[in-house]
């Protein structure tokens, strides 16, 4: 009965998009979804997290989930209490939309996960940690990590090796994509990732309706491992994208085209 009554109130702005890269990316991520949003007349933000992007911290230096999602906490913090956003997360981007789902439930119009790890409470059992950490122990030996806390310690981060980066993460992107992700591309911090537990206590979260892109050609975020948090914490709706990891890239008119259907079909006015 809640989702069918937001569905139904109709805001009269257009909506406000906030999109949130995964571990690695940044707010350059998003070039092509934001031009296409802006040149429609959409208001659009771009968060860098932590150590990503232009955000100048050491990937190594980060050792909480609350540390590397800070940018998008004071995002959320700033907004005036009477705004609502829609609020899209790629890969472990979903693992920050999930976050400030639990604080700011209320400013959240729509949570939009695009083959995003999309938990509930975060990573609290080894069923989390299947269904939401990327294996991609099938390519080899594919990460270089880094050990901010000495050599005997957990790797504090970690970043597809560039001759792997294409084959795993891109393989249907046009070429320029994938070059131009190959010179941006950071260290993300794996550390911070692996902590992130959210309240049980919290339940501004399922105030939140969600919707799912699944991306069927997936390497990072396997389809198997998306249908398996589909079926645990079931969205309002599923849409489904043929692309590889990165939909923003390889299909970014079918990505927007789904990204509008979804406010339209939370009562916005397009």
């Amino acid at each position: 009965m809640r989702e069918e009554v937001n569905k139904t109130q109709t805001p009269s702005i257009k909506p406000h998009f906030v999109l949130v890269h995964g571990i690695s990316g940044g707010a350059w991520c998003w070039y092509k979804i934001r031009s296409l949003m802006e040149n429609s007349g959409y208001k659009v933000s771009c968060i860098d997290l932590k150590s990503a992007g232009i955000d100048p911290s050491d990937a190594n230096s980060i050792h909480s989930f609350d540390d590397y999602n800070k940018p998008l906490i004071d995002f959320m913090s700033a907004l005036p209490e009477d705004e609502q956003v829609i609020l899209v997360g790629h890969s472990a981007g979903g693992l920050s939309v999930t976050q400030v789902s639990h604080k700011f439930g209320k400013k959240i119009r729509l949570a939009v996960y695009v083959a995003a790890t999309m938990l509930k409470l975060g990573f609290w059992t080894d069923q989390d940690a299947k269904d939401g950490f990327p294996d991609l122990s099938g390519f080899g030996d594919v990460y270089e990590l880094g050990f901010g806390l000495g050599g005997d310690q957990p790797p504090t981060s970690a970043i597809v090796k560039k001759e792997f980066q294409r084959k795993i993460i891109y393989q249907m992107s046009p070429l320029e994509d994938s070059t131009l992700a190959a010179m941006l591309l950071k260290p993300g911090p794996i550390l911070a990732l692996q902590s992130a537990r959210f309240s049980q206590e919290n339940e501004n979260v399922e105030s939140v309706p969600r919707v799912y892109l699944k991306t069927l050609n997936d390497n990072v975020v396997k389809p198997e491992q998306q249908d398996a948090m589909i079926k645990r914490w079931p969205p309002s709706d599923v849409y489904v994208l043929e692309s590889d990891h990165s939909p923003f890239f390889s299909a970014p008119f079918l990505l927007f085209g789904l990204l509008i259907k979804a406010a339209v079909s939370f009562g916005y006015c397009i």
